[in-house]
């Protein structure tokens, strides 16, 4: 995901956060230096110890106060209604169970409060759903579980959110693995 072309969804998503912030999927930190003035902090969760070391060493160069949590989406360690703005960026495809996991931001979101995302997912074309539905099962297993062919938009308001936008398209590459989702949406 350190593709350059991905900087510019990252550079209209992220710098959108305010108060305190929750990115779920942090991963290595590349979103870090995209966060404003207007976050009080970002509370970063990844499953991922690898990840979470790689992004450990970019927290000095963040523009904001980061705090780095080793956990799984599915279950967050947050009180209720604890944080301000949830962000994921390419993280709904490896969540293994992404309805649950978004429940869980919701649940951590503050009255108000609005999740911010990009992801790349289901294509609305049927000739290529059928190579996402026929690539998924190995590009799982290749992709640290990956999968193309999740409609996030679908996801999302399944788990209670109301989307206020979204805007989507092919970025550059194959099409299967570049269907775009990026949108803000609010718990219901």
């Amino acid at each position: 995901m350190r593709q350059r072309q991905l900087g510019t969804w990252r550079g209209r998503v992220v710098p959108a956060a305010e108060g305190r912030v929750l990115e779920v999927g942090i991963g290595s930190g590349l979103n870090l230096p995209f966060y404003a003035d207007r976050v009080e902090r970002v509370i970063g969760i990844d499953p991922s110890p690898e990840l979470l070391a790689m992004a450990r060493k970019t927290i000095a160069q963040a523009p904001v106060p980061v705090v780095l949590l080793h956990g799984s989406a599915e279950a967050m360690p947050l009180e209720d209604g604890s944080v301000d703005t949830v962000v994921t960026t390419w993280t709904l495809c490896t969540i293994p169970d992404a309805v649950r996991a978004l429940v869980e931001m919701r649940r951590v979101l503050s009255p108000g409060g609005r999740l911010l995302f990009v992801e790349h997912g289901r294509a609305p074309e049927a000739a290529i759903r059928r190579w996402q539905d026929g690539l998924t099962p190995l590009w799982r297993r290749c992709a640290g579980g990956c999968h193309l062919n999740r409609p996030i938009d679908r996801l999302i308001e399944g788990a209670g959110f109301r989307i206020e936008r979204l805007e989507t398209g092919y970025a550059k590459g194959p099409k299967p693995m570049a269907f775009m989702y990026e949108g803000a949406a609010r718990g219901a």
